[in-house]
Protein backbone atom coordinates (compact mmCIF):
# COMPACT_ATOMS: atom_id res chain seq x y z
CA UNK A 1 0.00 0.00 0.00
CA UNK A 2 2.38 1.07 -0.66
CA UNK A 3 5.89 1.92 1.41
CA UNK A 4 4.49 4.17 4.04
CA UNK A 5 5.79 6.10 7.30
CA UNK A 6 6.67 3.47 9.58
CA UNK A 7 4.20 2.48 11.78
CA UNK A 8 4.46 1.83 15.74
CA UNK A 9 3.43 -0.52 17.89
CA UNK A 10 0.35 1.14 19.14
CA UNK A 11 -1.12 0.10 15.40
CA UNK A 12 -1.38 -3.48 17.05
CA UNK A 13 -3.60 -2.09 19.58
CA UNK A 14 -5.24 0.37 16.95
CA UNK A 15 -6.56 -2.92 14.79
CA UNK A 16 -7.79 -4.83 17.74
CA UNK A 17 -9.77 -1.84 18.72
CA UNK A 18 -11.72 -1.75 15.30
CA UNK A 19 -13.33 -4.96 15.60
CA UNK A 20 -14.68 -3.43 19.23
CA UNK A 21 -16.21 -0.13 16.90
CA UNK A 22 -17.10 -1.49 13.60
CA UNK A 23 -18.76 -4.89 14.96
CA UNK A 24 -17.49 -6.30 12.04
CA UNK A 25 -13.64 -7.13 13.02
CA UNK A 26 -12.63 -5.56 10.28
CA UNK A 27 -9.83 -2.75 9.40
CA UNK A 28 -7.20 -1.28 7.65
CA UNK A 29 -3.56 -1.25 7.53
CA UNK A 30 -3.78 1.25 9.82
CA UNK A 31 -7.21 2.16 10.10
CA UNK A 32 -6.74 5.59 8.36
CA UNK A 33 -7.12 6.33 4.66
CA UNK A 34 -9.47 8.47 2.06
CA UNK A 35 -13.20 9.05 1.16
CA UNK A 36 -15.56 6.42 -0.55
CA UNK A 37 -15.79 5.68 -3.85
CA UNK A 38 -18.80 7.27 -4.82
CA UNK A 39 -18.15 11.03 -6.29
CA UNK A 40 -20.08 12.75 -3.01
CA UNK A 41 -17.48 11.50 -1.10
CA UNK A 42 -14.41 11.88 -2.63
CA UNK A 43 -13.32 15.29 -2.25
CA UNK A 44 -9.49 14.85 -3.58
CA UNK A 45 -8.20 17.95 -5.70
CA UNK A 46 -6.63 16.49 -9.17
CA UNK A 47 -2.89 17.25 -8.89
CA UNK A 48 -1.04 19.53 -11.73
CA UNK A 49 1.31 17.36 -13.35
CA UNK A 50 4.74 16.89 -12.85
CA UNK A 51 7.10 17.73 -15.57
CA UNK A 52 8.86 15.23 -16.30
CA UNK A 53 11.00 16.69 -18.27
CA UNK A 54 14.47 15.99 -16.52
CA UNK A 55 13.72 12.23 -15.93
CA UNK A 56 16.46 11.35 -18.73
CA UNK A 57 18.83 12.08 -15.97
CA UNK A 58 17.79 9.63 -14.01
CA UNK A 59 17.89 7.04 -17.27
CA UNK A 60 15.50 6.64 -19.91
CA UNK A 61 14.30 9.55 -21.86
CA UNK A 62 10.39 10.30 -20.83
CA UNK A 63 9.61 11.71 -23.83
CA UNK A 64 10.71 8.82 -26.30
CA UNK A 65 8.83 6.42 -23.68
CA UNK A 66 5.80 4.35 -25.26
CA UNK A 67 3.87 1.93 -24.60
CA UNK A 68 3.79 -1.39 -26.18
CA UNK A 69 2.04 -3.59 -22.88
CA UNK A 70 -0.85 -5.56 -23.64
CA UNK A 71 -3.16 -6.08 -20.49
CA UNK A 72 -4.38 -9.52 -20.36
CA UNK A 73 -5.30 -12.18 -18.13
CA UNK A 74 -2.52 -13.55 -15.40
CA UNK A 75 -2.50 -15.00 -12.14
CA UNK A 76 -0.25 -16.10 -9.44
CA UNK A 77 0.40 -19.79 -10.56
CA UNK A 78 1.71 -19.20 -13.48
CA UNK A 79 -1.12 -20.39 -15.30
CA UNK A 80 -1.42 -20.42 -19.26
CA UNK A 81 -1.59 -16.48 -20.56
CA UNK A 82 -1.03 -14.85 -23.50
CA UNK A 83 2.81 -13.92 -23.75
CA UNK A 84 2.55 -11.49 -26.28
CA UNK A 85 3.17 -8.63 -24.53
CA UNK A 86 6.20 -6.95 -22.50
CA UNK A 87 7.76 -9.95 -20.59
CA UNK A 88 7.09 -12.07 -23.23
CA UNK A 89 11.20 -12.67 -24.04
CA UNK A 90 14.23 -13.79 -22.23
CA UNK A 91 13.06 -14.28 -18.64
CA UNK A 92 15.45 -16.34 -17.37
CA UNK A 93 17.23 -14.80 -14.28
CA UNK A 94 18.99 -17.82 -12.93
CA UNK A 95 22.95 -16.97 -12.52
CA UNK A 96 21.99 -12.97 -13.18
CA UNK A 97 20.16 -12.76 -10.30
CA UNK A 98 20.47 -14.30 -6.75
CA UNK A 99 18.83 -17.69 -6.42
CA UNK A 100 16.54 -16.72 -4.34
CA UNK A 101 15.02 -12.51 -4.59
CA UNK A 102 13.42 -11.49 -1.26
CA UNK A 103 11.46 -8.17 -1.10
CA UNK A 104 10.50 -7.25 1.99
CA UNK A 105 7.11 -4.88 2.49
CA UNK A 106 6.38 -2.01 4.85
CA UNK A 107 2.85 -3.96 6.29
CA UNK A 108 0.70 -7.28 6.01
CA UNK A 109 -0.01 -8.49 2.73
CA UNK A 110 -2.68 -6.06 1.12
CA UNK A 111 -3.83 -4.75 -2.22
CA UNK A 112 -1.44 -1.83 -2.69
CA UNK A 113 1.06 -5.35 -3.45
CA UNK A 114 -0.67 -7.05 -5.65
CA UNK A 115 2.22 -6.45 -8.28
CA UNK A 116 4.73 -8.34 -6.25
CA UNK A 117 2.60 -11.77 -5.40
CA UNK A 118 1.68 -11.82 -8.79
CA UNK A 119 4.95 -12.91 -9.19
CA UNK A 120 4.64 -15.87 -7.27
CA UNK A 121 4.41 -19.47 -9.14
CA UNK A 122 2.15 -22.14 -8.29
CA UNK A 123 1.50 -23.35 -5.09
CA UNK A 124 3.81 -21.02 -3.30
CA UNK A 125 5.24 -21.87 0.35
CA UNK A 126 3.63 -19.71 3.19
CA UNK A 127 5.54 -19.50 6.22
CA UNK A 128 3.40 -18.47 8.74
CA UNK A 129 5.70 -18.36 11.43
CA UNK A 130 8.15 -15.53 9.86
CA UNK A 131 5.41 -13.64 7.83
CA UNK A 132 6.89 -15.20 4.31
CA UNK A 133 5.28 -16.39 1.30
CA UNK A 134 7.93 -17.67 -1.83
CA UNK A 135 7.79 -19.52 -5.20
CA UNK A 136 9.05 -19.55 -8.53
CA UNK A 137 9.26 -15.96 -9.57
CA UNK A 138 7.05 -16.19 -12.81
CA UNK A 139 6.74 -13.54 -15.66
CA UNK A 140 3.97 -12.61 -17.66
CA UNK A 141 2.57 -15.85 -19.53
CA UNK A 142 3.65 -18.02 -16.63
CA UNK A 143 7.02 -18.22 -18.08
CA UNK A 144 9.61 -19.82 -15.08
CA UNK A 145 12.65 -17.38 -14.58
CA UNK A 146 14.81 -19.86 -12.67
CA UNK A 147 14.65 -18.44 -9.21
CA UNK A 148 12.82 -18.18 -6.17
CA UNK A 149 10.59 -14.97 -5.07
CA UNK A 150 10.26 -14.53 -1.61
CA UNK A 151 7.86 -11.77 -0.20
CA UNK A 152 8.21 -10.72 3.40
CA UNK A 153 5.54 -8.90 5.53
CA UNK A 154 7.16 -6.11 7.62
CA UNK A 155 4.75 -3.96 10.04
CA UNK A 156 3.95 -6.17 12.97
CA UNK A 157 6.18 -9.33 11.30
CA UNK A 158 9.30 -6.92 12.06
CA UNK A 159 8.45 -5.14 15.61
CA UNK A 160 7.44 -2.01 13.46
CA UNK A 161 10.93 -1.29 12.41
CA UNK A 162 11.93 0.47 9.19
CA UNK A 163 12.17 -1.62 6.12
CA UNK A 164 15.61 0.10 5.67
CA UNK A 165 16.75 -0.56 8.85
CA UNK A 166 15.82 -4.45 8.02
CA UNK A 167 18.01 -4.14 4.83
CA UNK A 168 20.94 -2.98 6.56
CA UNK A 169 20.59 -5.71 9.22
CA UNK A 170 19.62 -8.83 6.92
CA UNK A 171 22.06 -9.33 4.44
CA UNK A 172 19.30 -11.92 2.95
CA UNK A 173 17.30 -9.57 2.02
CA UNK A 174 17.79 -8.12 -1.84
CA UNK A 175 15.57 -5.33 -1.88
CA UNK A 176 12.62 -3.62 0.34
CA UNK A 177 9.92 -0.83 0.13
CA UNK A 178 11.08 2.94 0.65
CA UNK A 179 9.11 6.08 0.88
CA UNK A 180 11.34 9.15 -0.43
CA UNK A 181 11.34 10.75 2.91
CA UNK A 182 12.38 7.68 4.04
CA UNK A 183 15.22 7.51 1.98
CA UNK A 184 15.67 11.20 2.61
CA UNK A 185 16.14 11.09 6.27
CA UNK A 186 17.88 7.52 6.30
CA UNK A 187 20.50 8.71 3.55
CA UNK A 188 23.33 9.52 6.13
CA UNK A 189 23.58 5.67 7.44
CA UNK A 190 21.55 3.84 5.80
CA UNK A 191 21.62 4.85 1.95
CA UNK A 192 18.94 3.12 -0.34
CA UNK A 193 18.49 3.53 -3.92
CA UNK A 194 14.97 3.35 -5.58
CA UNK A 195 14.49 1.38 -8.85
CA UNK A 196 10.90 0.75 -9.35
CA UNK A 197 8.04 3.03 -8.42
CA UNK A 198 4.60 0.58 -7.76
CA UNK A 199 2.66 3.98 -6.61
CA UNK A 200 2.89 7.22 -8.68
CA UNK A 201 0.99 8.77 -6.19
CA UNK A 202 1.04 7.95 -2.05
CA UNK A 203 -1.95 7.11 -0.75
CA UNK A 204 -1.64 8.35 2.77
CA UNK A 205 -4.68 11.70 3.19
CA UNK A 206 -6.36 14.03 5.39
CA UNK A 207 -10.07 12.69 5.51
CA UNK A 208 -12.79 14.04 7.04
CA UNK A 209 -16.98 14.88 7.75
CA UNK A 210 -18.67 16.06 4.52
CA UNK A 211 -22.09 16.08 6.46
CA UNK A 212 -20.22 18.52 9.18
CA UNK A 213 -17.86 20.28 6.70
CA UNK A 214 -19.72 20.52 3.52
CA UNK A 215 -17.76 23.56 1.98
CA UNK A 216 -14.69 21.89 2.64
CA UNK A 217 -12.93 20.19 -0.28
CA UNK A 218 -8.70 20.17 0.43
CA UNK A 219 -6.71 20.40 3.36
CA UNK A 220 -6.19 23.72 3.34
CA UNK A 221 -9.74 24.59 4.14
CA UNK A 222 -9.35 22.78 7.12
CA UNK A 223 -7.71 25.56 8.37
CA UNK A 224 -10.39 27.85 7.61
CA UNK A 225 -12.57 26.30 10.07
CA UNK A 226 -9.99 25.60 12.97
CA UNK A 227 -10.84 21.68 12.70
CA UNK A 228 -8.83 19.54 14.90
CA UNK A 229 -6.45 16.72 12.32
CA UNK A 230 -5.30 13.85 14.34
CA UNK A 231 -1.48 12.16 12.59
CA UNK A 232 1.11 9.93 13.73
CA UNK A 233 3.43 12.05 15.69
CA UNK A 234 6.92 12.66 13.69
CA UNK A 235 5.38 12.62 10.12
CA UNK A 236 7.44 14.49 8.21
CA UNK A 237 4.24 15.37 5.65
CA UNK A 238 2.74 17.33 8.87
CA UNK A 239 5.68 19.25 8.88
CA UNK A 240 5.93 20.37 5.70
CA UNK A 241 1.76 20.85 6.22
CA UNK A 242 2.48 23.33 9.49
CA UNK A 243 5.45 24.80 7.99
CA UNK A 244 3.95 25.88 4.70
CA UNK A 245 0.69 27.07 6.60
CA UNK A 246 -1.53 24.88 5.02
CA UNK A 247 -2.32 23.69 8.65
CA UNK A 248 -1.77 25.83 11.73
CA UNK A 249 0.04 23.99 14.28
CA UNK A 250 -1.99 24.65 16.62
CA UNK A 251 -4.76 22.32 15.06
CA UNK A 252 -3.17 19.46 14.83
CA UNK A 253 -2.78 16.57 17.18
CA UNK A 254 -0.02 14.22 17.06
CA UNK A 255 -2.00 11.12 19.22
CA UNK A 256 -3.89 9.34 16.43
CA UNK A 257 -3.39 5.59 17.65
CA UNK A 258 -4.51 4.32 14.16
CA UNK A 259 -8.08 3.53 16.09
CA UNK A 260 -11.37 5.21 14.37
CA UNK A 261 -12.43 5.49 17.48
CA UNK A 262 -11.65 9.19 18.35
CA UNK A 263 -12.74 10.02 14.76
CA UNK A 264 -16.19 8.06 15.62
CA UNK A 265 -16.47 9.76 19.03
CA UNK A 266 -15.88 13.48 17.70
CA UNK A 267 -18.71 12.78 15.52
CA UNK A 268 -17.77 14.64 12.76
CA UNK A 269 -16.11 17.40 14.63
CA UNK A 270 -11.91 16.16 14.12
CA UNK A 271 -10.34 15.12 11.04
CA UNK A 272 -7.67 12.46 10.69
CA UNK A 273 -4.76 10.88 8.82
CA UNK A 274 -5.65 7.89 6.64
CA UNK A 275 -5.02 6.05 3.55
CA UNK A 276 -7.51 6.61 0.69
CA UNK A 277 -7.51 3.02 -0.48
CA UNK A 278 -8.61 1.53 2.33
CA UNK A 279 -10.43 3.67 4.39
CA UNK A 280 -12.95 5.15 3.02
CA UNK A 281 -14.91 1.72 1.91
CA UNK A 282 -14.25 0.62 6.31
CA UNK A 283 -15.33 3.54 7.53
CA UNK A 284 -18.41 3.72 5.23
CA UNK A 285 -19.17 -0.31 5.15
CA UNK A 286 -17.67 -1.85 7.99
CA UNK A 287 -17.55 0.13 11.03
CA UNK A 288 -21.35 0.58 12.18
CA UNK A 289 -20.77 3.05 14.34
CA UNK A 290 -20.22 5.69 11.33
CA UNK A 291 -21.48 3.70 7.96
CA UNK A 292 -21.41 6.67 5.57
CA UNK A 293 -18.99 8.16 3.39
CA UNK A 294 -15.91 10.42 4.20
CA UNK A 295 -14.54 12.79 2.23
CA UNK A 296 -10.59 13.67 2.15
CA UNK A 297 -7.79 14.91 -0.09
CA UNK A 298 -4.38 13.42 -1.08
CA UNK A 299 -1.10 14.41 0.82
CA UNK A 300 0.25 13.95 -2.26
CA UNK A 301 -2.19 16.85 -3.88
CA UNK A 302 -1.58 18.99 -0.94
CA UNK A 303 2.40 19.69 -2.29
CA UNK A 304 4.12 16.61 -0.93
CA UNK A 305 4.47 14.39 -3.78
CA UNK A 306 6.51 11.19 -2.22
CA UNK A 307 7.07 8.02 -3.99
CA UNK A 308 5.72 5.28 -1.69
CA UNK A 309 6.68 2.15 -1.72
CA UNK A 310 9.28 1.76 -3.63
CA UNK A 311 11.12 -1.03 -4.60
CA UNK A 312 15.10 -0.15 -2.96
CA UNK A 313 17.96 -1.52 -2.90
CA UNK A 314 20.92 -0.60 -0.47
CA UNK A 315 23.20 1.76 -2.43
CA UNK A 316 25.97 0.08 -2.54
CA UNK A 317 24.77 -3.11 -3.78
CA UNK A 318 23.64 -1.01 -6.78
CA UNK A 319 26.14 -1.79 -9.13
CA UNK A 320 26.75 -5.65 -8.25
CA UNK A 321 22.66 -5.85 -8.93
CA UNK A 322 22.62 -4.01 -12.32
CA UNK A 323 22.83 -7.24 -14.54
CA UNK A 324 20.20 -8.81 -12.58
CA UNK A 325 17.79 -5.51 -12.48
CA UNK A 326 18.23 -4.54 -16.19
CA UNK A 327 16.00 -8.28 -16.51
CA UNK A 328 14.19 -8.12 -12.77
CA UNK A 329 12.61 -4.99 -13.02
CA UNK A 330 10.85 -5.05 -16.17
CA UNK A 331 9.05 -8.01 -14.94
CA UNK A 332 8.25 -5.88 -12.07
CA UNK A 333 6.70 -3.08 -14.07
CA UNK A 334 4.50 -5.64 -16.41
CA UNK A 335 3.79 -7.87 -12.94
CA UNK A 336 1.63 -4.50 -11.80
CA UNK A 337 0.57 -3.71 -15.27
CA UNK A 338 -1.22 -7.70 -15.04
CA UNK A 339 -2.28 -7.17 -11.55
CA UNK A 340 -4.27 -3.79 -12.22
CA UNK A 341 -5.91 -5.97 -15.07
CA UNK A 342 -7.08 -8.98 -13.55
CA UNK A 343 -6.06 -8.82 -9.55
CA UNK A 344 -8.53 -11.45 -8.47
CA UNK A 345 -5.83 -14.50 -8.24
CA UNK A 346 -3.76 -12.30 -6.61
CA UNK A 347 -6.33 -10.71 -4.02
CA UNK A 348 -7.00 -14.33 -3.51
CA UNK A 349 -3.67 -14.74 -2.22
CA UNK A 350 -3.52 -11.61 -0.33
CA UNK A 351 -6.42 -12.57 1.89
CA UNK A 352 -5.19 -16.56 2.56
CA UNK A 353 -2.11 -14.71 3.60
CA UNK A 354 -3.49 -12.31 6.09
CA UNK A 355 -5.60 -15.16 7.07
CA UNK A 356 -2.38 -17.85 7.75
CA UNK A 357 -0.11 -14.50 9.42
CA UNK A 358 -2.58 -14.21 11.95
CA UNK A 359 -1.08 -11.25 13.31
CA UNK A 360 -4.63 -9.48 14.39
CA UNK A 361 -5.08 -7.63 11.28
CA UNK A 362 -8.04 -7.88 9.63
CA UNK A 363 -8.70 -7.31 5.35
CA UNK A 364 -11.99 -8.26 3.90
CA UNK A 365 -12.52 -8.75 -0.15
CA UNK A 366 -14.38 -6.14 0.25
CA UNK A 367 -11.64 -3.65 1.12
CA UNK A 368 -9.00 -5.59 -1.04
CA UNK A 369 -11.38 -4.98 -4.28
CA UNK A 370 -12.34 -1.62 -3.53
CA UNK A 371 -8.46 -0.61 -3.28
CA UNK A 372 -7.48 -1.89 -6.85
CA UNK A 373 -10.50 0.71 -8.09
CA UNK A 374 -9.57 3.27 -5.47
CA UNK A 375 -5.98 2.88 -6.99
CA UNK A 376 -7.16 3.00 -10.73
CA UNK A 377 -9.62 6.12 -9.95
CA UNK A 378 -7.57 8.60 -7.82
CA UNK A 379 -4.51 7.81 -9.88
CA UNK A 380 -2.47 5.51 -7.31
CA UNK A 381 -0.98 3.80 -10.15
CA UNK A 382 -0.48 5.25 -13.49
CA UNK A 383 1.79 6.05 -16.00
CA UNK A 384 2.22 9.52 -14.53
CA UNK A 385 2.29 12.24 -17.29
CA UNK A 386 4.06 9.89 -19.96
CA UNK A 387 3.26 6.25 -21.11
CA UNK A 388 5.86 4.29 -18.22
CA UNK A 389 4.75 2.77 -15.58
CA UNK A 390 7.27 2.85 -12.56
CA UNK A 391 9.23 5.81 -13.34
CA UNK A 392 10.76 8.65 -11.42
CA UNK A 393 11.06 12.11 -12.04
CA UNK A 394 13.98 14.61 -10.50
CA UNK A 395 12.15 17.26 -10.38
CA UNK A 396 9.86 15.91 -8.19
CA UNK A 397 12.88 14.16 -5.92
CA UNK A 398 14.46 17.47 -5.75
CA UNK A 399 11.30 18.85 -4.13
CA UNK A 400 11.20 16.61 -1.81
CA UNK A 401 15.15 16.94 -0.86
CA UNK A 402 14.26 20.80 -0.68
CA UNK A 403 11.20 19.94 1.76
CA UNK A 404 12.87 17.40 3.52
CA UNK A 405 16.76 18.37 4.01
CA UNK A 406 15.49 21.81 6.60
CA UNK A 407 12.74 18.97 8.33
CA UNK A 408 15.04 16.00 9.34
CA UNK A 409 18.08 18.83 9.92
CA UNK A 410 15.71 19.94 12.63
CA UNK A 411 14.69 16.47 13.68
CA UNK A 412 18.34 15.61 14.31
CA UNK A 413 18.85 13.16 11.23
CA UNK A 414 20.28 15.31 8.68
CA UNK A 415 20.52 13.81 5.12
CA UNK A 416 23.42 12.63 3.60
CA UNK A 417 25.60 15.59 2.11
CA UNK A 418 25.56 15.86 -1.44
CA UNK A 419 22.28 13.80 -1.99
CA UNK A 420 20.92 14.47 -5.32
CA UNK A 421 17.57 13.01 -7.31
CA UNK A 422 20.25 10.83 -8.72
CA UNK A 423 21.34 9.00 -5.83
CA UNK A 424 17.78 8.64 -4.45
CA UNK A 425 16.66 6.64 -7.69
CA UNK A 426 17.20 5.30 -11.16
CA UNK A 427 15.46 5.07 -14.17
CA UNK A 428 18.23 3.13 -15.78
CA UNK A 429 16.32 -0.41 -15.31
CA UNK A 430 12.89 0.44 -16.54
CA UNK A 431 11.68 -0.57 -19.64
CA UNK A 432 9.95 2.66 -21.39
CA UNK A 433 7.50 0.22 -23.23
CA UNK A 434 5.68 -1.25 -20.83
CA UNK A 435 2.74 0.80 -18.83
CA UNK A 436 -0.65 0.68 -18.46
CA UNK A 437 -3.15 1.18 -21.14
CA UNK A 438 -4.67 3.97 -22.21
CA UNK A 439 -8.29 4.45 -20.66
Amino acid sequence: MRSFPARTAALMSAVLAVAAVSGCGSSSKTADSSSPSSSTSSTSSSAAAMSNAASSALGPDSSAMSSGASISSTSPGGSAMDSSAAGGGDVNLKGVCPDTVSLLTDWNPESEHGGLYELLGPNPKIDADKKRVSGPLVAHGGKDTGITFEVRSGGPAIGFQTVTSQLYSDPTLTMGYANTDEAIQLSAKQPTTAVFAPLEKNPQMIMWDPATYPDVKTIADLKTKNVKVRYFNGAAYMAYLTGQGVLDQGQTDGSYDGTPANFVAAGGKDAQQGFASAEPYIYENEITAWKKPIAFQLIHDAGYPIYAAAYSVRSADLAKMTPCLKKLVPLFQQAQVDYMATPGPANDLILKLVDAYNTGWQYTKGVADFSVKQQIKLGLVSNGDNKTLGDFDTARLQKLLDIDTPIFTKQGTPPAAGLTPQKLATNEFLDPSIGLPAS
